[in-house]
């Protein structure tokens, strides 16, 4: 279980960041699915290269301060994700 529930936490900020980048963004011109999809599988990227970043930063060597990496970089790499994703489906309606 231990090592599921940084992904898990991952995806579900990925998830979050996606939807709120979604509604922010208006180039991102996709329907609710997609967003939520992008920002889960961009979670999950940016939880595992921005999660220990940020957890080191916070100065601890792992429980609360790493899934709060993992959910701060869930959140980030969702949005960011979902955000380049958007902007490329809405120029290739053009």
């Amino acid at each position: 279980m231990e090592a599921l529930l940084p992904l898990i936490i991952q995806a579900v900020s990925g998830a979050v960041g996606g939807g709120l980048a979604g509604q922010f963004v208006k180039q991102a011109a996709m329907a609710m699915l997609p967003k939520l999809l992008a920002g889960v599988v961009g979670g999950v990227g940016g939880g595992a290269a921005l999660g220990p970043l940020i957890g080191g930063l916070l100065g601890g060597d792992g429980g609360a301060s790493a899934l709060i990496g993992d959910a701060v970089g869930g959140l980030a790499g969702g949005g960011a994700l979902t955000a380049i994703a958007g902007m490329v489906m809405g120029a290739a309606k053009r």
